[in-house]
């Protein structure tokens, strides 16, 4: 597992204008929604959430947006270019009760579409808030749509659906949920957090740090004050382990240990 399996891309589906699937045929143990691979361009690595769980077809998808040097080198690469994948690692989703609520932002719908998925191919009920800036940015609307859920869009300009935030689109649901899977940046994740607390509603949400080794080795990604590496105890920790996390919605350290200050909530 801990050994990249180097793999041709099998097919390569554009997302939108800065997010592309790359889908690879795999043999072994499959991943679980909400665990993640590293991503090897035979020059760096990169951890990415699995977007793709296809047991039947024998394939896996990353969604990656294009940020940086690493994902522009992956964004050019074509149907037939290799990549070394290694993994899955990391703790995923657990999916409990009945009735779900499903919420990404951005590029955090990766995890939370495979999550879907999985949730209603077992019969779960499933509601999910799909935000982003602009229409053009919101992420897998065939795929949510022919899982059968059902969907409640958010852009910050208005372009699609609800005009506002994803913390707001949030409120104005009626309901009740059994449980709530939570992607996306992290301030918005932590007011989504705080009204999920105000609604009495456990989440599950997927947190993203600066990793290396991914098996818990470097220290790298522990998080202040608990020292719980992402890696391992994560990427998924439940509400009541957010609590317990000092630096949550508030910053995280670069490469270099050094802390960025996340800013404001979204």
């Amino acid at each position: 597992m801990h050994a990249p399996k180097i793999l041709e891309i099998k097919k390569i589906i554009r997302e939108s204008k800065d997010v592309k699937t790359l889908i690879f045929p795999w043999q072994g143990k499959f991943p679980f929604p909400g665990q993640f691979m590293m991503i090897w361009d035979f020059k760096d690595e990169k951890p990415m959430s699995v977007s793709l769980i296809d047991k039947t077809n024998k394939e896996i998808g990353v969604s990656i947006k294009k940020v940086g040097p690493f994902t522009s080198r992956i964004h050019r690469l074509k149907k037939g270019d290799q990549l070394g994948l290694r993994g899955p690692y990391g703790r995923g989703f657990t999916i409990e009760g009945h009735r779900i609520l499903a919420i990404g932002g951005g590029i955090g719908m990766a995890p939370i579409v495979a999550l879907v998925e999985e949730a209603r191919a077992r019969d779960f009920e499933v509601d999910v808030i799909v935000a982003a800036k602009t229409y053009d940015e919101l992420l897998f609307l065939e795929r949510l749509k022919k899982a059968g859920t059902k969907i409640f869009t958010c852009t910050d300009d208005g372009s699609c659906g609800f005009k506002g935030l994803a913390t707001d689109r949030l409120e104005s649901l009626e309901g009740f949920y059994d449980m709530a899977f939570v992607c996306g940046p992290e301030p918005m994740m932590k007011g989504i957090f705080e009204r999920l607390e105000d609604k009495g509603i456990v989440g599950q949400f997927s947190l993203e740090r600066y990793m290396k080794c991914a098996m818990g080795l470097c220290g790298q990604c522990c998080l202040d004050d608990t020292g719980w590496r992402v890696c391992i105890k994560g990427p998924v920790f439940w509400s009541h382990e957010l609590k317990m996390i000092k630096e949550f919605g508030e910053y995280k350290r670069d490469a270099a240990g050094v802390i960025r200050s996340l800013g404001g909530k979204n």
